[in-house]
Protein backbone atom coordinates (compact mmCIF):
# COMPACT_ATOMS: atom_id res chain seq x y z
CA UNK A 1 0.00 0.00 0.00
CA UNK A 2 1.75 3.65 -1.10
CA UNK A 3 2.40 5.57 1.89
CA UNK A 4 0.34 8.99 2.41
CA UNK A 5 2.18 11.85 2.24
CA UNK A 6 1.35 14.25 4.61
CA UNK A 7 1.51 17.60 2.77
CA UNK A 8 1.19 20.00 5.71
CA UNK A 9 2.52 23.25 5.56
CA UNK A 10 5.79 23.13 7.58
CA UNK A 11 5.77 26.16 10.32
CA UNK A 12 8.36 29.23 9.50
CA UNK A 13 10.62 29.41 12.92
CA UNK A 14 12.28 32.71 12.92
CA UNK A 15 14.46 34.88 14.94
CA UNK A 16 13.44 38.32 15.90
CA UNK A 17 16.00 41.07 16.33
CA UNK A 18 16.01 44.61 17.29
CA UNK A 19 18.22 47.71 17.53
CA UNK A 20 18.31 49.50 20.44
CA UNK A 21 19.55 52.75 20.17
CA UNK A 22 19.10 54.56 23.48
CA UNK A 23 18.28 53.51 26.87
CA UNK A 24 14.59 55.00 26.69
CA UNK A 25 13.81 52.72 23.98
CA UNK A 26 11.47 50.05 25.07
CA UNK A 27 13.23 47.57 22.50
CA UNK A 28 12.08 44.71 24.01
CA UNK A 29 8.39 45.08 24.58
CA UNK A 30 8.74 46.19 20.88
CA UNK A 31 9.91 42.70 20.29
CA UNK A 32 7.53 40.94 22.55
CA UNK A 33 4.84 42.38 20.57
CA UNK A 34 6.50 41.64 16.86
CA UNK A 35 6.37 37.81 18.53
CA UNK A 36 2.60 38.15 18.42
CA UNK A 37 2.66 39.74 14.79
CA UNK A 38 5.03 36.68 13.93
CA UNK A 39 2.69 34.36 15.78
CA UNK A 40 -0.89 35.83 14.06
CA UNK A 41 1.16 35.67 10.35
CA UNK A 42 1.49 31.58 11.33
CA UNK A 43 5.31 31.40 12.54
CA UNK A 44 6.84 30.63 15.81
CA UNK A 45 9.73 32.84 17.41
CA UNK A 46 12.21 30.59 18.32
CA UNK A 47 14.88 33.35 19.32
CA UNK A 48 15.27 37.36 20.26
CA UNK A 49 18.27 39.32 19.97
CA UNK A 50 18.83 43.01 20.69
CA UNK A 51 22.12 45.07 19.46
CA UNK A 52 22.94 48.44 21.25
CA UNK A 53 24.08 50.49 18.95
CA UNK A 54 24.56 54.11 18.25
CA UNK A 55 22.02 54.02 15.03
CA UNK A 56 20.81 51.27 13.03
CA UNK A 57 23.23 50.27 10.71
CA UNK A 58 22.72 51.89 7.17
CA UNK A 59 23.78 49.41 4.81
CA UNK A 60 23.16 45.92 6.80
CA UNK A 61 21.12 46.95 9.98
CA UNK A 62 22.87 45.06 12.27
CA UNK A 63 27.03 45.37 12.97
CA UNK A 64 29.28 42.52 11.74
CA UNK A 65 29.81 40.93 14.77
CA UNK A 66 26.04 40.82 15.07
CA UNK A 67 25.24 39.48 12.43
CA UNK A 68 27.88 36.91 12.71
CA UNK A 69 25.92 35.94 16.38
CA UNK A 70 22.81 36.05 14.39
CA UNK A 71 23.95 33.04 11.91
CA UNK A 72 25.59 30.85 14.40
CA UNK A 73 21.87 31.25 16.10
CA UNK A 74 19.87 30.65 13.00
CA UNK A 75 22.28 26.87 12.10
CA UNK A 76 21.60 25.97 16.05
CA UNK A 77 18.29 26.69 16.25
CA UNK A 78 17.38 25.38 12.36
CA UNK A 79 15.52 28.80 12.05
CA UNK A 80 14.15 29.30 8.36
CA UNK A 81 14.10 33.42 8.65
CA UNK A 82 14.89 36.10 10.99
CA UNK A 83 12.06 39.23 11.14
CA UNK A 84 13.72 42.87 11.75
CA UNK A 85 11.60 45.27 14.31
CA UNK A 86 11.98 48.32 11.75
CA UNK A 87 11.05 48.35 7.94
CA UNK A 88 14.46 47.55 5.96
CA UNK A 89 15.21 49.76 3.17
CA UNK A 90 15.81 47.87 0.24
CA UNK A 91 19.59 47.77 0.79
CA UNK A 92 19.55 46.74 4.16
CA UNK A 93 17.49 43.74 3.15
CA UNK A 94 19.17 42.75 0.31
CA UNK A 95 22.75 42.98 2.14
CA UNK A 96 20.97 41.13 5.31
CA UNK A 97 19.81 38.50 3.14
CA UNK A 98 23.31 37.71 1.63
CA UNK A 99 24.60 38.15 4.73
CA UNK A 100 22.73 35.53 7.21
CA UNK A 101 22.49 33.82 3.27
CA UNK A 102 18.40 33.24 4.70
CA UNK A 103 14.75 34.83 4.17
CA UNK A 104 14.89 38.17 6.22
CA UNK A 105 11.63 40.12 6.45
CA UNK A 106 10.92 43.16 8.33
CA UNK A 107 7.43 44.20 10.82
CA UNK A 108 6.09 45.81 7.70
CA UNK A 109 6.07 42.86 5.73
CA UNK A 110 4.55 40.39 8.62
CA UNK A 111 2.04 43.36 9.43
CA UNK A 112 1.12 43.15 5.52
CA UNK A 113 0.63 39.57 5.67
CA UNK A 114 -1.75 39.56 8.42
CA UNK A 115 -3.62 42.11 6.85
CA UNK A 116 -3.66 39.68 3.54
CA UNK A 117 -4.53 37.01 5.13
CA UNK A 118 -7.54 38.81 7.17
CA UNK A 119 -9.47 41.02 4.23
CA UNK A 120 -12.27 40.24 3.23
CA UNK A 121 -14.46 42.45 1.68
CA UNK A 122 -13.68 43.83 -1.62
CA UNK A 123 -12.41 47.04 -0.41
CA UNK A 124 -10.39 45.47 2.08
CA UNK A 125 -8.39 43.62 -0.24
CA UNK A 126 -7.82 46.33 -2.88
CA UNK A 127 -6.51 48.60 0.31
CA UNK A 128 -3.77 45.43 1.05
CA UNK A 129 -2.88 45.02 -2.32
CA UNK A 130 -1.96 48.80 -2.72
CA UNK A 131 -0.16 48.78 0.57
CA UNK A 132 1.65 45.85 -0.70
CA UNK A 133 2.38 46.54 -4.01
CA UNK A 134 3.91 50.16 -3.03
CA UNK A 135 5.83 48.33 -0.28
CA UNK A 136 6.93 45.72 -2.99
CA UNK A 137 7.54 48.40 -5.57
CA UNK A 138 11.09 50.03 -4.00
CA UNK A 139 12.02 46.73 -3.13
CA UNK A 140 11.83 44.65 -6.18
CA UNK A 141 16.11 44.74 -6.90
CA UNK A 142 15.99 43.49 -3.55
CA UNK A 143 13.55 40.84 -3.76
CA UNK A 144 14.27 39.33 -7.38
CA UNK A 145 17.67 37.19 -6.21
CA UNK A 146 15.51 35.65 -3.38
CA UNK A 147 12.49 35.24 -4.80
CA UNK A 148 13.45 31.52 -5.80
CA UNK A 149 13.78 30.56 -2.61
CA UNK A 150 10.29 32.02 -0.77
CA UNK A 151 8.43 28.97 -1.80
CA UNK A 152 5.14 30.79 0.37
CA UNK A 153 5.04 31.61 4.50
CA UNK A 154 5.33 35.72 5.66
CA UNK A 155 5.40 37.79 3.19
CA UNK A 156 4.17 36.37 0.23
CA UNK A 157 0.31 36.11 0.35
CA UNK A 158 -1.76 38.69 -1.53
CA UNK A 159 -0.62 39.36 -4.45
CA UNK A 160 1.74 36.55 -4.50
CA UNK A 161 4.83 35.99 -6.65
CA UNK A 162 3.47 36.18 -10.05
CA UNK A 163 2.49 39.85 -9.32
CA UNK A 164 6.18 40.32 -7.41
CA UNK A 165 8.45 39.30 -10.83
CA UNK A 166 6.44 41.97 -12.96
CA UNK A 167 8.32 44.93 -14.00
CA UNK A 168 8.19 48.43 -12.19
CA UNK A 169 5.97 49.57 -15.27
CA UNK A 170 3.30 46.84 -14.77
CA UNK A 171 3.21 47.77 -10.69
CA UNK A 172 2.59 51.07 -11.42
CA UNK A 173 -0.19 50.53 -13.76
CA UNK A 174 -1.11 48.06 -11.27
CA UNK A 175 -0.84 50.39 -8.18
CA UNK A 176 -2.93 53.00 -10.58
CA UNK A 177 -5.84 50.91 -11.35
CA UNK A 178 -6.07 49.81 -7.44
CA UNK A 179 -6.08 53.76 -6.05
CA UNK A 180 -8.87 53.98 -8.96
CA UNK A 181 -11.24 51.44 -7.45
CA UNK A 182 -10.25 52.58 -4.02
CA UNK A 183 -11.72 56.30 -5.72
CA UNK A 184 -15.04 54.18 -6.33
CA UNK A 185 -15.35 52.60 -2.73
CA UNK A 186 -14.68 56.54 -1.03
CA UNK A 187 -17.18 57.79 -3.39
CA UNK A 188 -19.61 55.47 -2.38
CA UNK A 189 -18.87 55.85 1.46
CA UNK A 190 -18.79 59.52 0.84
CA UNK A 191 -22.64 59.65 -0.02
CA UNK A 192 -23.30 57.05 2.77
CA UNK A 193 -21.98 59.63 5.23
CA UNK A 194 -23.66 62.31 3.77
CA UNK A 195 -27.19 60.58 3.60
CA UNK A 196 -26.35 60.34 7.60
CA UNK A 197 -25.78 63.84 8.04
CA UNK A 198 -29.42 64.94 6.37
CA UNK A 199 -30.60 62.31 8.84
CA UNK A 200 -29.10 64.39 11.76
CA UNK A 201 -27.59 60.87 12.63
CA UNK A 202 -24.91 60.78 15.41
CA UNK A 203 -22.13 58.46 14.43
CA UNK A 204 -19.37 57.42 16.62
CA UNK A 205 -16.17 55.76 16.04
CA UNK A 206 -14.85 52.87 18.16
CA UNK A 207 -10.86 53.24 18.29
CA UNK A 208 -7.88 51.55 19.76
CA UNK A 209 -4.68 49.81 19.75
CA UNK A 210 -5.04 46.24 18.26
CA UNK A 211 -6.29 43.41 20.47
CA UNK A 212 -7.84 45.79 22.80
CA UNK A 213 -11.80 44.48 22.24
CA UNK A 214 -13.36 46.73 20.22
CA UNK A 215 -15.31 43.92 17.89
CA UNK A 216 -16.49 42.72 21.39
CA UNK A 217 -18.01 45.83 22.53
CA UNK A 218 -19.53 46.30 19.29
CA UNK A 219 -20.84 43.20 19.20
CA UNK A 220 -21.84 43.16 23.15
CA UNK A 221 -23.92 46.68 22.33
CA UNK A 222 -25.31 45.99 18.92
CA UNK A 223 -25.31 42.10 18.62
CA UNK A 224 -23.09 42.78 15.25
CA UNK A 225 -21.84 39.26 15.20
CA UNK A 226 -18.21 39.80 13.66
CA UNK A 227 -15.25 38.04 14.47
CA UNK A 228 -14.12 39.12 17.34
CA UNK A 229 -10.67 36.78 18.36
CA UNK A 230 -7.85 37.24 20.57
CA UNK A 231 -5.82 38.28 18.33
CA UNK A 232 -4.23 40.94 16.56
CA UNK A 233 -5.82 42.99 13.71
CA UNK A 234 -8.71 40.41 13.66
CA UNK A 235 -10.65 43.27 12.13
CA UNK A 236 -10.02 44.73 9.00
CA UNK A 237 -13.22 45.88 7.96
CA UNK A 238 -15.05 48.56 8.89
CA UNK A 239 -18.48 47.54 10.66
CA UNK A 240 -20.94 50.23 11.34
CA UNK A 241 -24.03 49.04 13.28
CA UNK A 242 -27.07 51.20 14.99
CA UNK A 243 -27.35 50.93 18.91
CA UNK A 244 -30.79 52.21 19.96
CA UNK A 245 -30.57 53.95 23.56
CA UNK A 246 -32.73 52.85 26.25
CA UNK A 247 -34.73 56.47 25.74
CA UNK A 248 -35.28 55.53 22.47
CA UNK A 249 -32.04 58.16 20.57
CA UNK A 250 -30.31 56.11 17.90
CA UNK A 251 -26.57 56.66 17.68
CA UNK A 252 -24.40 54.61 14.82
CA UNK A 253 -21.84 52.62 15.91
CA UNK A 254 -18.60 52.47 13.36
CA UNK A 255 -15.84 49.67 14.26
CA UNK A 256 -12.05 50.47 12.91
CA UNK A 257 -9.02 48.60 12.33
CA UNK A 258 -6.86 48.33 15.55
CA UNK A 259 -3.70 50.82 15.74
CA UNK A 260 0.14 49.18 16.30
CA UNK A 261 3.45 51.43 17.03
CA UNK A 262 5.39 51.74 13.84
CA UNK A 263 2.16 51.13 11.54
CA UNK A 264 3.55 51.08 8.16
CA UNK A 265 2.79 54.33 6.64
CA UNK A 266 1.80 52.53 3.03
CA UNK A 267 -0.89 50.79 5.42
CA UNK A 268 -1.97 54.22 6.60
CA UNK A 269 -2.18 55.30 3.05
CA UNK A 270 -4.08 52.60 1.92
CA UNK A 271 -6.32 52.48 4.56
CA UNK A 272 -7.21 55.98 4.62
CA UNK A 273 -10.48 55.51 3.48
CA UNK A 274 -11.34 52.92 6.14
CA UNK A 275 -9.81 55.01 9.14
CA UNK A 276 -11.47 58.47 8.14
CA UNK A 277 -14.71 56.91 9.71
CA UNK A 278 -12.84 58.12 12.47
CA UNK A 279 -12.23 61.78 10.98
CA UNK A 280 -15.80 62.09 10.02
CA UNK A 281 -17.29 60.93 13.10
CA UNK A 282 -19.34 62.81 15.92
CA UNK A 283 -17.71 61.05 18.76
CA UNK A 284 -14.44 58.92 18.84
CA UNK A 285 -14.82 55.66 21.55
CA UNK A 286 -10.69 55.21 22.17
CA UNK A 287 -10.98 51.35 24.30
CA UNK A 288 -8.39 50.86 26.05
CA UNK A 289 -6.99 47.20 27.33
CA UNK A 290 -6.28 48.20 31.16
CA UNK A 291 -5.23 44.61 31.82
CA UNK A 292 -2.05 45.02 29.38
CA UNK A 293 1.18 46.19 31.39
CA UNK A 294 1.87 48.62 27.94
CA UNK A 295 -1.60 50.52 28.59
CA UNK A 296 -0.10 53.84 28.22
CA UNK A 297 2.16 53.12 25.61
CA UNK A 298 -0.43 51.89 23.59
CA UNK A 299 -2.93 54.89 24.29
CA UNK A 300 0.02 57.11 23.65
CA UNK A 301 0.14 55.31 20.10
CA UNK A 302 -3.47 56.04 19.45
CA UNK A 303 -3.19 59.75 20.06
CA UNK A 304 -0.51 59.79 17.93
CA UNK A 305 -1.98 57.81 14.81
CA UNK A 306 -5.42 60.12 14.89
CA UNK A 307 -3.43 62.79 15.17
CA UNK A 308 -1.68 61.69 11.59
CA UNK A 309 -5.53 61.42 10.48
CA UNK A 310 -6.21 64.56 11.31
CA UNK A 311 -8.78 63.71 14.02
CA UNK A 312 -9.22 66.86 16.00
CA UNK A 313 -12.09 68.23 17.83
CA UNK A 314 -13.81 65.08 18.96
CA UNK A 315 -15.92 64.57 22.23
CA UNK A 316 -13.72 61.90 23.50
CA UNK A 317 -15.04 58.61 25.58
CA UNK A 318 -11.81 56.39 27.20
CA UNK A 319 -13.11 53.11 27.78
CA UNK A 320 -10.97 50.94 29.86
CA UNK A 321 -12.05 47.53 29.09
CA UNK A 322 -11.36 44.33 30.42
CA UNK A 323 -11.39 45.59 34.03
CA UNK A 324 -12.95 42.32 35.00
CA UNK A 325 -8.96 41.25 34.61
CA UNK A 326 -7.80 43.73 37.33
CA UNK A 327 -8.40 42.56 41.02
CA UNK A 328 -10.54 45.42 42.61
CA UNK A 329 -8.44 46.53 45.14
CA UNK A 330 -6.08 47.64 41.78
CA UNK A 331 -8.64 48.90 39.78
CA UNK A 332 -7.24 52.92 40.10
CA UNK A 333 -7.20 53.84 36.69
CA UNK A 334 -5.23 56.87 35.36
CA UNK A 335 -6.85 59.93 34.65
CA UNK A 336 -6.88 61.19 30.74
CA UNK A 337 -6.62 64.03 30.02
CA UNK A 338 -7.28 63.87 26.39
CA UNK A 339 -10.81 62.33 27.36
CA UNK A 340 -13.98 64.29 27.87
CA UNK A 341 -15.32 61.28 29.37
CA UNK A 342 -13.95 57.79 30.99
CA UNK A 343 -15.55 54.85 32.22
CA UNK A 344 -14.32 51.11 32.93
CA UNK A 345 -16.18 48.46 31.54
CA UNK A 346 -16.09 44.74 30.58
CA UNK A 347 -16.99 43.76 27.22
CA UNK A 348 -16.64 40.24 28.07
CA UNK A 349 -18.83 40.38 31.16
CA UNK A 350 -21.01 43.15 30.56
CA UNK A 351 -20.28 45.23 33.71
CA UNK A 352 -20.30 49.06 33.44
CA UNK A 353 -22.27 48.81 29.96
CA UNK A 354 -25.28 50.41 31.68
CA UNK A 355 -22.70 53.60 32.67
CA UNK A 356 -21.74 53.78 29.19
CA UNK A 357 -24.83 53.97 27.62
CA UNK A 358 -26.14 56.46 29.95
CA UNK A 359 -22.70 58.41 29.45
CA UNK A 360 -23.60 58.46 25.55
CA UNK A 361 -27.26 59.02 26.41
CA UNK A 362 -26.04 62.35 27.86
CA UNK A 363 -23.72 63.33 24.79
CA UNK A 364 -26.37 62.94 22.41
CA UNK A 365 -28.54 65.01 25.20
CA UNK A 366 -25.88 67.80 25.63
CA UNK A 367 -26.08 67.97 21.54
CA UNK A 368 -29.54 68.71 21.08
CA UNK A 369 -32.04 71.90 22.26
CA UNK A 370 -34.98 71.32 24.43
CA UNK A 371 -38.07 71.93 22.96
CA UNK A 372 -41.68 72.37 24.72
CA UNK A 373 -44.67 72.93 22.33
CA UNK A 374 -48.25 72.79 21.68
CA UNK A 375 -49.15 71.05 18.71
CA UNK A 376 -53.03 71.20 17.10
CA UNK A 377 -53.94 67.94 16.20
CA UNK A 378 -53.54 68.75 12.71
CA UNK A 379 -49.77 68.94 12.74
CA UNK A 380 -49.62 65.96 14.47
CA UNK A 381 -47.15 64.37 11.84
CA UNK A 382 -44.58 66.84 13.42
CA UNK A 383 -44.31 64.36 16.59
CA UNK A 384 -42.91 61.57 14.39
CA UNK A 385 -40.27 63.66 13.13
CA UNK A 386 -39.43 64.57 16.91
CA UNK A 387 -39.43 60.51 17.51
CA UNK A 388 -37.10 59.90 14.40
CA UNK A 389 -34.60 62.84 15.09
CA UNK A 390 -34.58 63.77 19.21
CA UNK A 391 -35.76 62.54 22.29
CA UNK A 392 -39.05 62.30 23.18
CA UNK A 393 -40.08 63.02 26.92
CA UNK A 394 -43.60 63.22 26.83
CA UNK A 395 -46.63 64.04 24.62
CA UNK A 396 -49.88 64.60 26.46
CA UNK A 397 -53.47 65.33 24.90
CA UNK A 398 -55.30 68.07 25.62
CA UNK A 399 -58.53 70.10 24.02
CA UNK A 400 -55.88 72.92 22.24
CA UNK A 401 -53.83 69.80 20.34
CA UNK A 402 -51.04 67.88 21.99
CA UNK A 403 -48.34 69.24 24.63
CA UNK A 404 -45.09 68.18 23.91
CA UNK A 405 -41.53 68.21 25.49
CA UNK A 406 -38.15 66.68 23.88
CA UNK A 407 -34.79 67.43 22.94
CA UNK A 408 -34.10 67.78 19.35
CA UNK A 409 -31.01 68.22 17.27
CA UNK A 410 -30.35 72.10 17.03
CA UNK A 411 -30.07 71.92 12.91
CA UNK A 412 -34.14 70.54 13.20
CA UNK A 413 -35.41 72.53 15.99
CA UNK A 414 -36.16 75.59 12.94
CA UNK A 415 -38.77 73.43 11.35
CA UNK A 416 -40.42 72.24 14.81
CA UNK A 417 -40.89 75.53 16.51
Amino acid sequence: MAELIDLKEVEERVILIGVQTSEEDDTMNCLNELEELVKTAGAATVDKIIQNRERIHPGTYLGKGKIEEVKERIWELDATGVVCDDELSPAQLRNLEQALDTKVMDRTMVILDIFASRANTSEGKIQVELAQLKYRAARLVGLRSSLSRLGGGIGTRGPGEKKLEMDRRLIHERIGQLKAELRDVERHRDVMRQQRSKNHTTVAAIVGYTNAGKSTLLNLLTDAGILAEDKLFATLDPTTRNLELPSGQQILLTDTVGFIRKLPHHLIEAFKSTLEEARYSDIILHVVDCSNPQMDMQMYTVYETLKQLEVTGKIMVTIYNKIDKIEEEERRLPKDLSADYQLAISAKTGEGIGELKDTLEMILRNQKVYLEKIYPYNEAGRIQAIRKYGELLSEEYGEDGITVKAYVPAAVYGQLV
